[in-house]
């Protein structure tokens, strides 16, 4: 007799004693998973999954109102857009309303008005025109219809350059850079220009006030500078108008505003201004004892 053993009883090698099978019959120890199940490995689809007919859709032309779908049937087939023919338009937008209507009624209802009006223009063309009097124009059915077109595609294209205009924070950001800012508050120097135009502001109001006087005034520069370092003792800040005595007429304020340049040339005043156009203020440029 063959003793060969059968395809129903396994191979054994004398080594380790473990049955070898046929390599058609070994399934895989670890098949490789097509999909993962809450982290659980899944080797075959589950008999009783259901997935609905409305799961995947893809949408290949999508509009965003009735006046967008009327405008890319005209321009899709050329129409001319003053010239309409509304029997293959109105065709062409109840075909597209129907197949929106089967998926979603919903969407559809927002295309229904327009269906309606296109209807009643294409209802309209079919009557007989009537009889336009003298130097009057016969009134189109599609004219309502042609002006709102017109205006969608205006608007449409003023969206289009607004959206490739660059954008913050989609074409580019904003840099931020913190300055560290310096302990010493540091004002600014007043320019030349506005300290004539205050000098211009001083002598216009004193001839407001001014009085008529024949006299001979002999004034001194340094007497005036010393009521100026007078005046800014024991005060922070004066203004520049303060240090002026408008009463006292034009020469006094002259031989003023001299004794001011002056202290400011030996550096013992300083002239400064907390910003663009703001008043301008003296201040002593040293500490008396």
């Amino acid at each position: 007799m063959n003793d060969a053993p059968t395809l129903d009883e396994p191979l054994t090698d004398n080594l380790a004693d473990r049955p070898i099978g046929l390599p058609e019959l070994i399934e895989p120890v670890d098949p490789v998973a097509f999909a993962r199940l809450y982290g659980e490995p899944l080797f075959a689809l589950p008999t009783d999954l259901y997935i609905p007919p409305d799961a995947l859709e893809i949408f290949l032309d999508a509009f965003e109102g009735p006046l967008d779908l009327l405008l890319y049937l005209i321009r899709r087939q050329n129409f001319n857009i003053l010239d309409i023919p509304m029997a293959e338009l109105t065709r062409q937008y109840l075909g597209y309303v129907e197949q929106v209507r089967a998926r979603s009624l919903e969407l559809a209802s927002e295309y229904l008005l327009m269906a309606a009006m296109l209807i009643e223009i294409k209802s309209r063309m079919l009557l007989p025109q009537r009889q336009a009097a003298a130097g009057e124009e016969v009134e189109d059915p599609r004219a309502e219809l042609v002006r709102r077109l017109l205006e969608y595609e205006q608007i449409k294209i003023a969206s289009r350059q607004l959206a490739q205009a660059p954008q913050l924070g989609r074409d580019f950001l904003a840099a931020q850079v913190h300055v560290e800012q310096a302990q010493q508050l540091r004002l600014p120097d007043v320019a030349a220009s506005e300290l004539q135009q205050a000098w211009r502001d001083i002598l216009r109001r004193a001839k407001l006030v001014q009085h008529h006087r024949i006299s001979r005034e002999a004034l001194s520069v340094r007497e005036h500078m010393s009521q100026v370092l007078r005046r800014l003792q024991g005060r922070r800040f004066v203004e520049f108008a303060e240090l002026f005595e408008l009463d006292q007429g034009v020469p006094v304020l002259v031989v003023t505003f001299i004794a001011m340049l002056e202290l400011a040339k030996e550096t013992l005043i300083e002239i400064t201004q907390a910003e663009a156009f703001a008043p301008i203020y003296v201040r002593l440029a040293y500490t008396p004892a």
